[in-house]
């Protein structure tokens, strides 16, 4: 029997127009907060704020499609221009990537990688310069039901965020974090997948020494890849996740929500690190769930995964106590429904995704691509 939420979500579709994608809007390092870029209302500013976040002209919160991975867009989103600034963290430390929205229909692999800048630092290099090594990867989860539950959802969960943890034995410097998710509800058609990359500037601390040898952004995937070109449709029981293979060393982490209780300023270029600029409870993060799984393993996924993983939002058997996880579905352009806001804590009674039965419901269609199979979003689960 459909939630409370359920039902609210459907009684809204069809009156809410919401934009249909998502970007992540900043990162919380040791609770420090640091705002990114704001694709929302920064390209609109004379003087937009200095920040940690690439700038891009993706107002639209649109993607890079397959045929533009061998160009610049691939490597920090459409037209990405550097972030005028950076934030400091510690090697070893974990950091937390909030983004505004994702839709419950855009499954796929999360997937972060970072790139040093040299001396001159991130805020002035160029970025087709920029050659990544593969620091944490999640894909499948879940394969028992139709589709499957992917690290995307994992993500909407965990309150619309993503922990990374920073390898403890990487070399002092300057690097950009660049974290992707690639959408594959369109993925079983030729130039169907949809990759978000976003990037932020990182200034890394401590003593280690090792400088794992990157690719440049461009050679990172090609349109014909097994883990991009691929339906998430039918009887799926493991996910070829694309991309080099993960750096040494690379372990899984639990995945968690992560509270702020500062806010930080970006840090300009050749500047020294400044401490929080106000103390400031995060609204838009919740304490770690223990419903919270591990799934950044290097080794792919299979559809043994246990019942106790990161619950999707079909199983949720108890209607959150806020609006603030409230979904809709667009009524024109991007038909689909979001799941916005602060995520609810995994219901304690959640059932395996393993007994909802498959379902028939058409996909909603995506902005720029006409779906051309009939996929079931996990929205419309029971």
């Amino acid at each position: 029997m459909p939630s409370a939420a359920r039902v609210l979500a459907s009684a809204l579709a069809g009156a809410v127009a919401v934009s249909a994608h998502g970007y992540a809007k900043g990162l919380t390092v040791d609770g420090v907060y640091y705002a990114g870029y704001d694709v929302t209302s920064a390209p609109y500013q004379a003087n937009p704020p200095t920040v940690i976040g690439w700038g891009t002209s993706a107002t639209d919160l649109g993607f890079v499609a397959p045929d533009a991975f061998s160009s610049g867009d691939i490597v920090c989103h459409r037209d990405g221009t550097n972030a005028k600034g950076h934030a400091t963290v510690a090697a070893g430390s974990k950091l937390y990537v909030q983004w505004n929205t994702w839709p419950e229909s855009h499954k796929g692999p999360v997937i972060d990688y970072l790139a040093n800048c040299g001396d001159a630092g991130c805020e002035t290099v160029e970025k087709t310069s920029l050659k990544f090594f593969k620091i944490a990867e999640a894909g499948l989860i879940d394969g028992s039901s139709t589709p499957g539950v992917y690290a995307a959802d994992e993500l909407i969960d965990n309150n619309l965020g993503w922990m990374i943890e920073i390898p403890s034995d990487i070399a002092p410097g300057n690097y950009v974090l660049r974290h992707e998710i690639i959408a594959l509800h369109s993925g079983g058609n030729a130039n169907g997948a949809q990759n978000y990359p976003q990037c932020f500037n990182l200034k890394i601390t401590g003593s280690g020494t090792s400088s794992p040898e990157g690719v440049p952004a461009t050679e990172l995937y090609t349109a014909n890849d097994a883990g991009i070109l691929f339906s998430i449709y039918g009887s799926v029981s493991s996910y070829p996740i694309p991309g080099p293979a993960l750096i040494a060393g690379a372990s899984a982490i639990q995945q968690a929500s992560s509270a702020a209780t500062a806010t930080g300023t970006a840090t300009p270029a050749g500047g020294d690190s400044s401490s929080p600029t106000s103390a400031a409870g995060s609204s838009s993060a919740a304490a770690p769930t223990s419903a919270a799984a591990s799934t950044s393993a290097a080794a792919a996924p299979t559809s043994a995964a246990a019942t106790s993983a990161a619950p999707t939002s079909a199983a949720q058997t108890t209607a959150p106590a806020s609006s603030s996880a409230a979904q809709a579905s667009a009524s024109s352009g991007d038909f689909l429904t979001l799941s916005t806001g602060s995520a609810p804590a995994a219901s304690s009674t959640a059932t395996s995704t393993a007994s909802q039965p498959a379902q028939t419901t058409k996909a909603p269609v995506c902005k720029s691509q006409a779906l051309q199979e009939a996929p079931s979003p996990r929205s419309l689960s029971g």
